[in-house]
């Protein structure tokens, strides 16, 4: 598969081959279910917690007597049957993370890419710069790329602070480099643009036997 790549004013400047194999069958659909479930997962907290009968502060005495008072038995004041007592079956902390190993991860990231230049969701440029972090400067951008309306999510070689920060003020655009990007990035934007080396660090981390 090859890929047209622009300059960052929208002009053709090139052709760009792909390196990996791209998934063309039903290959990596429960492997990308798996790796976005893990990671919605270990991003919940966790730290929803209620007190038990122990953890309620106040004193351990029996309210009153077993028998002869006419009312009903009570061993403690801090049964959940009462207002102030403790919480039966409630919330505790707890780790909500799941283990996904390396090759599914794997699979997951290059499904996703697949699926995302199957549909055309993918830009490569050759390189992004901006000569200062002004918000109209990235509008500019964004409007010779034809992205003014949609989310998208800017895959570098490198941090670019000016970019970074001329874009803060602007919903629904991210960055990442090719070398940290995960599989729930991938499919959360509308579209994917790549810089020539952000592209070839993604393409790396596909080819190579290890994750």
């Amino acid at each position: 598969m090859k890929l047209s790549v622009q300059t960052q004013s929208g002009s053709v400047a090139g052709e760009l081959e792909v390196k990996f194999e791209v998934i063309q069958d039903n290959k990596g659909q429960q492997a990308v279910h798996d790796t976005v479930v893990a990671y919605r997962a270990g991003m919940r907290r966790g730290t929803a917690s209620t007190k038990t009968m122990g953890d309620v502060a106040g004193t351990g005495k029996k309210p009153w007597r077993q028998k002869g008072t006419g009312r009903a038995r009570a061993g403690s004041f801090a049964s959940p049957l009462w207002r102030g007592g403790g919480v039966t079956h409630g919330p505790q902390p707890r780790d909500f993370s799941k283990k996904v190993n390396i090759k599914v991860k794997k699979l997951a990231l290059r499904r996703a890419l697949s699926e995302r230049l199957k549909a055309g969701d993918v830009l490569i440029v050759d390189d992004l710069k901006l000569s200062s972090p002004k918000t109209k400067d990235f509008v500019t951008l964004l409007r010779q790329l034809d992205l003014s309306d949609k989310t998208s999510l800017f895959l570098l070689g490198e941090d670019n602070r000016n970019a970074s920060l001329a874009s803060r003020n602007i919903p629904g655009v991210a960055f990442a480099t090719g070398a940290s990007v995960i599989t729930y990035d991938l499919l959360k934007y509308d579209k994917l643009v790549f810089t020539k080396t952000g592209f070839e660090q993604i393409e790396a981390r596909l080819v190579k036997k290890s994750f």
